[in-house]
């Protein structure tokens, strides 16, 4: 617990660890996690913290059961001990920043800090090359807590919208054939030869890239580790790198019309 004002503060950290291994952590995340007497996470994400951790007290449930998991560890914080729940990439992107926060009126006297991560998209963009240089809009694919009919409108109208997309959680076990899905939805407004790529376990062991168009794209096998990135009409793919064109390469022009 933390000393305010000379009175003792209880503390939850909701901290975004990155990709997971200590080189993509923040100095913030990593000081807050080594303070911490107990750590909460999904099984998967808590494997992936640095070796000095593992051996701090775990809060750990599985998939569907973050509501479960928020509520533990805001009891553990409630009761006199500093926590940490992790999520992978940023909290407050697809995390457990929402959920915490939301249950959080019920314990006032935990104080609740959400600390930033590196987020997929980020994190493959920069693997891909420099495929975000221009506005862009972020999708999951995951229909567990969103209606499908929502998340086709939402790729149809970035399609619509010249945005350059990224989509998380592409497909999964129970949700194969979406990355296809999407593709077709796309595929209704660009080109076929519209650039796009993809990263696997971006910043972990088995990394992989690929790189094509998204003709080529809707008959990928991925699975809920993979980023996607489906460029605008300025992003084209150069000595294997994936970039998107915001002008600053043109020249500008000498006539007063122009200005």
């Amino acid at each position: 617990m933390h000393k305010m004002n000379g009175t003792t503060k209880k503390r939850l950290y909701v901290i975004g660890t990155g990709p997971g291994k200590t080189s993509g952590m923040t100095g913030e995340a990593l000081s807050a996690l080594e303070e911490s007497d107990v750590i909460a996470g999904y099984p998967v994400y808590l494997e992936l913290l640095p070796e000095k951790l593992k051996e701090k007290d775990k809060i750990a449930t599985g998939m569907t059961q973050e509501l479960e998991r928020c509520r533990l560890a805001l009891e553990a914080a409630d009761s006199g001990k500093t926590v940490s729940m992790v999520c992978s990439g940023d909290a407050g992107v697809y995390g457990m920043a929402g959920p915490v926060l939301s249950l959080a009126e019920q314990y006032p006297e935990v104080e609740v800090d959400v600390l930033p991560g590196v987020t997929a998209a980020t994190a493959g963009a920069a693997v891909l090359g420099a495929p975000l240089m221009h506005d862009f809009a972020v999708i999951s694919m995951s229909d567990r807590l969103t209606p499908m009919e929502q998340i086709e409108r939402r790729l149809r109208l970035a399609a619509e919208g010249d945005f350059v997309i990224v989509i998380y959680n592409p497909e999964s076990r129970g949700r194969a054939g979406y990355l296809r899905k999407a593709c077709d939805i796309l595929l209704e407004v660009l080109p076929e030869d519209r650039p796009a790529g993809y990263v696997r376990q971006i910043g972990r062991e088995g990394e992989s890239v690929w790189l094509g168009s998204l003709k080529e794209l809707r008959e990928q096998t991925v699975d809920m580790f993979t980023t996607v990135y489906i460029g605008n009409s300025t992003t084209g793919i150069r000595d294997g790198k994936m970039i998107t064109e915001r002008g600053y390469l043109k020249k500008p022009s000498s006539t007063p019309e122009a200005k």
